[in-house]
């Protein structure tokens, strides 16, 4: 019963994300005008900016819908097609993103401190997808489980990052690239420290 309500949790959560991010970005503020004005780093070109965000955004949403699917032990024994496509899907949408998300982090606020979170943030998320789908390849499927338990909560950093900066920018009143900043290295250390507890208690496999 734990494990089922934490896994729901986590759907609603991503479901949540999913809905928030969509209406923000390409019905808010489909310009990305808001986000703009507080950038500190000049953008050497803002329509290819605005594409890989996009692109970047679409395909993280992506591995938010098919990453929670796979949680799902019901879908996983009674209905293996849909497991397997969801998996390919996650890992297909992170990769995808490798090349957006590589160009955005060169243009992130907070200069270099925050573009070197992210590259690390990108790395992180790329090694542990591509772990998890490798462990699956080879039958282990614990170690395939972690990884993309692991995989999974990195997906859901600019959520945290959204959170922190609200936090030290709105809250501690931190100048916003110092505040973007330490929620660009706080995103994936957090997450995946809570990935590795949910390990730890098994709440997942």
């Amino acid at each position: 019963m734990k494990r089922k309500l934490f896994i729901a949790i986590l759907c609603f959560i991503a479901m949540m994300w999913v809905l928030h991010t969509l209406s923000k970005n390409f019905m808010v503020d489909p310009s990305f005008d808001s986000f703009l004005t507080k950038k500190d780093v000049a953008l050497t070109n803002q329509e290819i900016w605005i594409l890989m965000i996009r692109a970047h955004i679409l395909l993280a949403l992506v591995a938010l819908i098919a990453g929670p699917i796979g949680l799902s032990k019901r879908i996983r024994v009674r209905f293996a097609p849909v497991h397997k496509w969801s998996g390919r899907i996650y890992v297909l949408s992170i990769l995808l993103n490798f090349f957006p998300s590589l160009y955005v982090s060169f243009f992130a606020s907070g200069g270099m401190p925050s573009t070197i979170g992210f590259l690390l943030l990108n790395t992180l998320w790329i090694v542990s997808t591509v772990f998890g789908y490798t462990s699956i390849k080879k039958k282990n499927m614990v170690q395939h489980t972690k990884w993309i338990i692991r995989s999974l909560f990195l997906s859901f950093a600019n959520m945290t990052i959204y959170m922190i900066v609200a936090v030290t920018h709105h809250g501690f009143k931190l100048e916003y690239g110092l505040a973007y900043s330490i929620a660009v290295w706080l995103s994936w250390m957090v997450n995946l420290l809570i990935a590795e507890w949910t390990i730890r208690r098994k709440l997942i496999y």
